[in-house]
């Protein structure tokens, strides 16, 4: 009965008007299985080019497709070698399969399957079987009901879309870029032959692992395509010495954490286009896994880089690599809260000059100060004493901002920060003077959206990476926000890093837990974050030495010059200390009535609140500034007067706690309260 089977079937696709009746009624009532085939989600740059392929719910690599989208001589050799008749047949080809009837008659076997390629779409859309009898009738009833109700380029896409490839792979588009690198849009003789000759042995022909055999198939291929004449015999012999892939390439998988939020935010969209480019992306990943390349597992990295104009991200790198591990690669530090360490300063400073308490050119005193119980200092413990804003700005000074800070107000610097689009974590829930030294939780997206609107004219950006450019409300005037940058421009760029006139800050958050640098030209903004995901110090991490070096190859990456800031605004006050209004040329704050000159006599040593051990000289003590003569006191009892020296130890102070007093000639006075052991 088997044997006759395929005569049964002649039979009846030639047979007289009663059977063709009888076929057609059978073909009507055919349920086709599903035609909508699930395909990869493909996210995509601004350029159109890939920048990640998801697999399909099974785990395989198969990317939608349009005949446009396949290069012409790819279907002409396809067509040639499976199916010459495919534009002329209703789904079944009565010559090939009488061939291959009468073959499997005379062998008692199959030889050939005589199916039509609209047959093989039927077996791929219901993964059916190719050798049994009752699989291929099946496939001839569902292939002659696909062709009434589809067009043959329909039929031919669905081919297109659904052929195996070998493993995981199915689908022109797959193949081509897993094998070749490439979208099949252009194909040589030879990879167009290998991919004709791919599907009917998928694992068998597979080039990665069965390399001969791809070879001897594809050369099958050709010798049919020259016989054919589809291709010339130049053709043939170009591709004859056109060496095959030996190894499947990987799909793109660019910006993984920017990616997957993207694509759970739209799970149902099979293609999202995104503002990245996927060559910097590359680039910027490149560079994160070469910084930490030789540091320890635990450590992370973040490169946030966008248009200063319109808010559109470029790249976004979320850690050193996209895996689980001592590093915590799956975590995106684009997107953690952290402490900002200095980075928020430019924008103290920036209020601080549109608040007219301060200019450039302003010069402040970097000075021991205490605000109840709190008592800023300077990374390095160290006071500079009198000098100009824009110094304490490039020099990253605590105290000077702080006393900007106190001025301006805490709730005033959050509600700038919430103006620019970022939303600050205050621990507690108040802020506090603190804020200004990275007492606050933030994001690196956050921090390069505020620094985006200071290179933009003190503008608000908002950073996105799919939707149009929006801009925000002004978070500082024009005039500020452009002296700020050209402050910025004038650090000193890392050593070893070319010179330019990028404005950028670096900080270093306490604990050495954060490293940061983050910088712009005329035209772009990038961000970097070096640390370790769990919050843990990183002891040596300072932002100027680990971060910064990165930020400057980061924009050699992103371009070969950089951009010049823009020019002043016509409204900044551009003129030296000299020439400042009388009260922009010192800094003394809303409590200055109530505050010793800035020249008063002041007890440098020993600090408020030292514990010092009593020696036979005596206690030592230093003055600074006021005029002498001084006459210094303990616990309110002259002990030495009519000094003119800056340095004495004092005699006839006991042990136990002291309080020491300096007079200057003008009656302006110093004291500090100590212990003496």
């Amino acid at each position: 009965m088997k044997r006759l089977a395929p005569f049964a079937m002649i039979a009846a696709l030639l047979g007289g008007a009663a059977a063709r009746d009888a076929v057609d009624d059978w073909v009507a009532r055919t349920e086709l299985p599903v035609t909508a085939v699930q395909h990869s989600t493909e996210v995509r740059d601004r350029n159109g080019d890939l920048l990640r392929v998801y697999t399909v719910a099974d785990g395989l690599w198969r990317l939608p497709v349009s005949l446009d989208q396949v290069d012409p001589k790819f279907i002409d050799m396809l067509i040639a070698y499976e199916d010459h008749r495919f534009a002329r047949h209703k789904g079944v080809d009565p010559v090939a399969a009488a061939r291959a009837a009468l073959q499997a008659l005379g062998n008692g076997r199959v030889i050939s399957g005589g199916s039509t390629l609209t047959m093989q779409v039927a077996r791929l859309l219901e993964d059916g079987t190719t050798g049994r009898w009752a699989g291929k009738l099946r496939q001839v009833r569902v292939a002659l009901a696909l062709e009434r109700r589809l067009s043959k380029p329909e039929i031919l896409s669905l081919y297109l879309s659904l052929a195996p490839y070998g493993g995981n792979i199915e689908g022109i588009r797959a193949a081509s870029l897993t094998y070749f690198g490439k979208e099949p849009k252009r194909l040589t003789t030879a990879e167009a032959s290998l991919l004709v000759a791919l599907p009917q042995a998928p694992e068998a022909r597979r080039p990665d692992r069965h390399h001969p055999r791809a070879v001897q198939a594809q050369q099958r291929v050709l010798n049919r395509m020259v016989e054919a004449g589809v291709i010339s015999d130049e053709a043939w012999a170009a591709a004859l010495s056109d060496p095959l892939p030996s190894a499947r390439r990987p799909f793109p998988a660019l910006a993984p954490h920017l990616t997957d939020a993207k694509r759970s935010e739209t799970p149902e969209s099979q293609r999202l286009h995104l503002t990245l480019d996927a060559t910097i992306q590359a680039s910027l990943e490149s560079l994160a896994t070469d910084t930490l390349r030789h540091q320890q597992d635990e450590l992370s990295i973040a490169i946030l880089a966008a248009e200063v104009k319109t808010g559109r991200i470029i790249a976004s790198v979320g850690s050193k690599g996209y895996a689980p591990g001592r590093g915590q690669g799956f975590v995106d530090m684009t997107r953690a809260l952290r402490s900002p360490g200095s980075t928020l300063k430019p924008l103290v400073y920036a209020m601080a000059f549109d608040q007219g308490l301060a200019h450039p050119e302003t010069l402040i005193d970097d000075r021991p100060v205490s605000f109840g119980r709190y008592s800023p200092q300077n990374f390095d413990g160290r006071f500079r004493g009198e000098l100009k804003i824009a110094d304490a700005l490039r020099q990253s000074l605590n105290i000077p901002v702080v006393l900007l800070t106190d001025e301006i107000g805490p709730q005033r610097l959050v509600g700038a920060l919430r103006r620019a689009g970022t939303t600050p974590v205050i621990p507690g829930g108040k802020p506090g003077l603190a804020v200004s030294l990275g007492g606050v939780g933030i994001t690196l997206r956050d921090l390069v959206q505020l620094y985006a609107g200071l290179a933009n004219g003190g503008q608000a950006v908002a950073l996105h990476s799919s939707a149009e450019p929006t801009h925000g409300p002004q978070i500082v005037s024009r005039a500020a926000a452009w002296q700020v940058g050209h402050i910025l421009s004038g650090m000193t760029p890392p050593p070893g890093a070319p010179s330019g006139r990028l404005a950028y800050k670096t900080g270093t958050s306490y604990g050495h837990r954060d490293a940061w640098a983050i910088g712009f030209d005329g035209a772009h903004v990038i961000g970097v974050w070096i640390g370790r995901p769990d919050g843990t110090p990183v002891p040596g991490a300072f932002g100027g030495d680990t971060a910064a070096p990165v930020l400057f190859d980061a924009f050699q990456r992103l371009k070969p010059e950089l951009e010049i800031l823009p020019p002043p605004p016509p409204e900044t006050l551009l003129v030296n200390a000299a020439l400042l209004p009388q009260p922009l040329k010192r800094f003394s704050g809303r409590n200055a009535v109530f505050q010793p000159d800035s020249d008063a006599p002041k007890l440098a040593f020993p600090p408020n609140g030292a514990r010092l051990t009593l020696t036979d000289t005596g206690v030592v003590v230093k003055l600074r500034d006021g005029a002498p003569p001084f006459t210094v006191l303990a616990n309110g009892a002259p002990v030495l007067t009519g000094n003119r020296a800056r340095e004495v130890a004092l005699p006839g102070v006991g042990k136990g706690f002291v309080t020491l007093s300096v007079i200057d000639a003008k009656g302006r006075s110093d004291r500090v309260n100590i212990r003496v052991d």
